[in-house]
């Protein structure tokens, strides 16, 4: 059903911190980064291998902003690749039902 893991997102309080931490320590360049307004983030994406590591900032007053005063940092989220979204959409539907 999912080919490979596409990124994981991470939320972070000290971006420039955390960026450090994996570019210069663990040697994971730093692809693209970008302020995302209507997610209320700031992200950055480091290579690793095939994958990626999301980095996510909270923007102060904006959806997202709460995400780390409510959660904490750590783990946000796992994007996976897949060859055929509308099948797997299909699959998981139907696995969904089955289970329910």
């Amino acid at each position: 059903m999912f080919d490979q893991i596409d990124h994981v997102g991470v939320a972070v309080s000290d971006l420039e911190a955390t960026l450090a931490l994996f570019r210069d320590t663990f040697g994971m360049p730093v692809v693209h980064r970008e302020v995302v307004e209507d997610q209320g983030v700031e992200a950055a994406l480091l290579d690793v291998g095939d994958s990626h590591i999301e980095l996510l900032l909270p923007l102060a007053r904006i959806p997202g902003g709460a995400l780390v005063a409510k959660r904490g940092t750590g783990l946000h989220h796992v994007a996976y690749r897949v060859t055929n979204v509308d099948e797997t959409l299909e699959q998981l539907r139907r696995r969904r039902a089955v289970d329910r």
